[in-house]
Order: C-alpha cells, then structure tokens, then sequence
C-alpha cells in the first residue's frame, strides 16, 4: 500500500513537466496570417532626400563671370558670350572699351536693380482723453508739443467737410485762370463710364515692333538666308580658329544680312575677321559677317534680313570672300545646317 501511494513532490514535477509539454506544443503551431480579399499590401515609400535639379546641358547656359585672359579684348568677350559690348561695359562699369586687364573679372549678365524706397513716416501721436474734458491749451505744463502741420491736407473719401472760411488762403492762379497744385477736400468715387476709361488701353503706350521678336526672340526660330552668292571654299571646322564658313566671290559683291536683327558691332577690333559686322538677330543667336572692303550700317541700327550691310574684301585674309558664322549663345555651330539649301 504504502508502495503505490507517490511523494507530493513526485506529483508536482509530474504535473510542471506535463504543463511545460503542452505549452511547447502550443507554440510550436503553424503561423497565422491574414488575408484581405484582393488587397495587397502598401509599398513603402523611400526616404525623402534632398531633390537636385538636373545640369542643364553643355551650351545651353552663359556663365555668369568671365576672367580676362591674355590677348582678350572687350569686343571679343561680347562676341564669345553672344553679347553686345556696351552692355558689357556698362554692367562692369567699363567708360573705355580698350582698357580692361589680364585677370579682370567681368559680370556677363545684367546686375539686378536696386530700388531704393523713402523711409516710412507715421502721423503724429494722438492725446487720449475722455468725452466732455476739456483739451489743455498749447504752452501749459502738461500740454504736448504742436505737430507739426502736414505737407498738404488729407484727402477725405465720402464724408462732408465744412466749407472754407473767408480768412483761408485762396489757391494759386495760373496765367490761364486755372488752379494750379490745389489739393480738393473731398473726393467723389468714380462713375462706371470713367473707371472705363481709365481702364481702357492707350494706343500710344502700345510696345513697339522689334525685329528681333520677330525673327523669333530668345528661341531657334529664325528665318535664316545666304548672306552672299558664291561657292563655299571654307567649310565649318570646329577646330579652326574661325569657326565659320568661307563664300568666295568679288570685290565689292554685296553683303546681304542673314537675317533681320540689330547691328552690335560694325569696324575692326577683333584679330582674325578684318572688317566685322556682328548682329544679333534675337537673345539667342548672333551673325558674323567679316573681310569686308566697305561697311555700309552702323552700331545700333536695325537691318532686315536681305538688307545690303557690306561689301565683300579680303581684310585680313589672303583673298576675297566673306567668313560668315552662326553662333548660338556665342558659340559657333555649322551654319550650312541652318541656311536653305542651295
């Protein structure tokens, strides 16, 4: 009898060992996982960094700065940044545009415009006090100093002003007998027929035609055309030192603009193109025409496209024909791609 009866301490570990088997067994089970009819999980979105705006291409932009090198001149900068000089020497601040020095840093593009506004100015303080008290006078002990009296009388919308007494100045008189610089007191809203007026557009302060809009300003589109007759004998090179085209012809042969635009630069000045004629046919492009015998047009002016701006000469070349480029932001490209075919 007393074999078979077991220790309370023999029950106990029996029952822990039998409570650690089932829990094991518990969490040996398979994973559960919900499902969710025909809907997949959101993705994840990556982290967010810093966004950078992609370089523009090559050609596409002109540097803001430039520094002077060996050799430079001021109309050879401006022809290499598709620039007129004198915009250059006014940004830099350049009176002669023979004089500019090696390591000279000069701005390629307009400087911002500074505007300069008055200061602000308040109105005179005004003396709280409550109704029926009486306002102390001018020169007491508490009174405040007198303001000082305004440049001229305040305009007053849509409220009745007492009319002038006999003692106030009368307004000036012109010559004509009209009033001159006399404030009115009050001032009666504008009727719909003159508001109108005023908002309707003056003709005369219409913007003018520009040439260079109409050759397409500030984008590619422009109505290019041979600038002389003849057979190319120089084609493009981009390893040349002039970066253009050579048309053969005759002394004195007309020299036709390519297209319309503004003349920027007419004499000799930059080594290499003898006479020169620049012109900038719209803020994009720019046509050189150089060797020229005879410059027909002057800085500034504005020529069509097929207007006679030159007669063709071998200045500073060994015979007589005329260099033309093309350039596209200052830098040259192959003008053959550009003109119509012959």
């Amino acid at each position: 009898m007393l074999r078979n009866r077991r220790s309370p301490i023999v029950l106990a570990l029996a029952c822990l060992a039998a409570a650690l088997t089932a829990g094991c067994i518990a969490e040996r089970g398979a994973p559960v996982i919900e499902r969710t009819s025909g809907a997949r999980p959101a993705p994840v979105k990556p982290a967010t960094g810093v966004v950078t705006t992609p370089a523009p291409k090559p050609g596409e932009m002109r540097p803001e700065f430039y520094t002077v090198r060996k050799s430079d001149t001021l109309y050879s900068i401006a022809l290499d940044q598709g620039l007129d000089y004198r915009d250059l020497a006014q940004w830099n601040g350049i009176t002669d545009p023979a004089v500019i020095s090696v390591g000279q840093i000069l701005r390629l593009t307009a400087p911002a415009t500074t505007v300069t506004t008055a200061p602000l100015q308040t109105a005179p303080g005004v003396q709280a006090r409550p109704l029926g008290e009486t306002p102390i006078a001018p020169g007491t002990a508490d009174a405040p100093p007198p303001a000082a009296a305004p440049a001229s009388p305040p305009i007053v919308y849509d409220t009745a002003v007492a009319p002038p007494t006999a003692a106030a100045a009368s307004p000036p008189v012109a010559s004509s007998g009209s009033v001159v610089n006399q404030p009115k007191a009050v001032r009666a809203p504008y009727s719909d027929q003159v508001y109108a007026q005023l908002s309707a557009a003056r003709a005369d302060l219409a913007p003018k035609p520009d040439p260079q809009a109409a050759a397409g300003n500030g984008s590619d589109n422009v109505n290019w055309g041979w600038p002389a007759s003849g057979s190319v004998v120089n084609s493009y090179n981009e390893s040349a030192t002039l970066k253009g085209i050579g048309i053969a012809g005759k002394l004195g042969q007309p020299v036709v603009a390519s297209a319309a635009g503004r003349v920027i630069f007419s004499g000799m000045g930059i080594r290499g193109f003898g006479k020169l004629i620049v012109i900038k046919n719209n803020n994009t492009f720019l046509s050189v025409y150089g060797h020229n015998s005879e410059l027909l047009v002057k800085e500034g002016q504005n020529v069509a496209k097929g207007q006679k701006i030159a007669e063709m000469g071998s200045t500073d070349t060994d015979q007589v024909k005329l260099h033309f480029e093309i350039r596209r932001l200052g830098k040259p490209v192959d003008p053959v791609k550009l003109l119509p075919p012959t």
